[in-house]
């Protein structure tokens, strides 16, 4: 890694709160938005062709909380609108700030969530204009982990890099038939359990050596995993990402409260963390996963030192497996994806564009080199945004 240069140190200058042009205006999110947003979010990510105030209601709240309440925040949001000529809502960049480190150096993040534009009002413009926008404030670095196809088409020119692996996801199977009558139950939930789970489990019984437990990277009784609780996991996360020069620098406070929030989210089950550990008691690594018996367990986030991210997967599995999970999916990184190749009935899929724009040299060539830590909790998979159906 070359030295990091002085440009590291310039201070930016924050964009104007209201931006103008001929095609509207982009400012800041106010509270006065958070109702318009909210039906743009459940109309175009929801396909909710019905809008019920309720479920406004508790989507307009949850931006409230995530966009303009977040500890530490002062002044403007830094999510953003874009407001037509007529004075209508064109679209809705949601932004979350981070902060970052680069051989200690400190860097501001732009955490870029969703991405929309109201067809009937905005004429292509909207999308574009929000990140120009956001290019222009105080950041020294814009990711993003949930990109859509359209979104990708937008950043691209505007100098992202993509980060191929970790636009991947993984699933495990556990139990064939009963994953499919969870991914059945999830999409229509008025779906009566009787119908499927007897049919599932004779399959399930049938195929049961098919799908058997994979062999542990590490049988080793030296190593051991336990449950931990969020507390311990805000602790002990950070002591395993030394080995990245850029990676999250979590102020006092900050990574319990996210945790506080990821732990809200619905869709996959409750939040449960757990960590592998030599026989000294030294943490070798952790993870963070939602689950619940009967349902897809869900990655949330992973991390481990030096050669111990087999024995961390080991440990994943097994928890999300002892729970009665039936399989458990997550987001790939470029450290763990050989381990997985070392599972039986692992999948792997096109899950949301990684990307990641710098204008400093440095930076970009450790996100070039796959020398950044990134997803998870330093992403927005973790919000309710991500997977929850508000207002059911």
């Amino acid at each position: 890694m070359h030295p990091v240069s002085a440009s590291i140190g310039v201070k930016n200058v924050a964009a104007p709160s209201v931006l103008e042009t001929q095609h509207g205006s982009v400012r800041p999110l106010a509270a006065g938005d958070l109702e318009r947003v909210a039906a743009l979010f459940l109309t175009k990510f929801r396909r909710r062709r019905h809008l019920l105030d309720r479920a406004i209601a508790e989507t307009a709240e949850y931006m409230r909380k995530i966009y303009l309440g977040p500890a530490g925040q002062t002044g403007d949001s830094n999510a953003l609108v874009q407001i037509n000529p007529q004075g209508r809502l064109g679209g809705f960049l949601g932004v979350l700030k981070a902060h970052y480190e680069f051989n200690g150096a400190a860097l501001n993040a732009a955490i870029i969530g969703p991405l929309m534009a109201d067809p009937g009002t905005d004429h292509g413009s909207a999308g574009p204009q929000l990140l120009r926008a956001v290019h222009q404030g105080a950041f020294d670095l814009h990711l993003t982990d949930s990109a859509n196809r359209v979104s990708l088409a937008f950043a691209r020119p505007m100098k992202y890099q993509l980060l191929p692996v970790h636009c991947l996801g993984w699933t495990c199977i556990f139990r064939p038939a009963a994953m499919a009558a969870a991914m059945a139950r999830g999409k229509w939930p008025g779906l009566p359990r009787f119908a499927l789970d007897p049919c599932a489990r004779a399959f399930d019984t049938l195929t049961r050596k098919r799908f058997e437990p994979p062999a542990q990277h590490s049988a080793s009784h030296r190593v051991h995993r336990e449950a931990m609780d969020a507390a311990q996991f805000a602790e002990r996360l950070p002591t395993l990402m030394s080995d990245y020069s850029l990676r999250p620098r979590w102020l006092d406070g900050e990574l319990p409260r996210l945790l506080a929030l990821a732990a809200e989210k619905r869709a996959d089950g409750p939040l449960h963390f757990g960590g592998t550990y030599d026989e000294t008691g030294k943490i070798l690594g952790c993870y963070a996963f939602y689950g619940q018996a009967g349902g897809i367990a869900s990655l949330l986030q992973i991390q481990a030192s030096g050669s111990h991210w087999g024995a961390t997967l080991d440990g994943l599995i097994a928890d999300a497996r002892n729970m009665g999970c039936v399989g458990i999916a997550g987001q790939t990184q470029g450290r763990f994806l050989p381990q997985l190749f070392g599972y039986k009935n692992v999948f792997l899929r096109y899950a949301g564009g990684t990307m990641v724009r710098s204008r400093i040299a440095e930076v970009t060539e450790a996100v070039r080199s796959g020398d950044i830590f990134i997803g998870g909790l330093m992403g927005d998979r973790w919000t309710r945004l991500s997977s929850d159906d508000f207002g059911r």
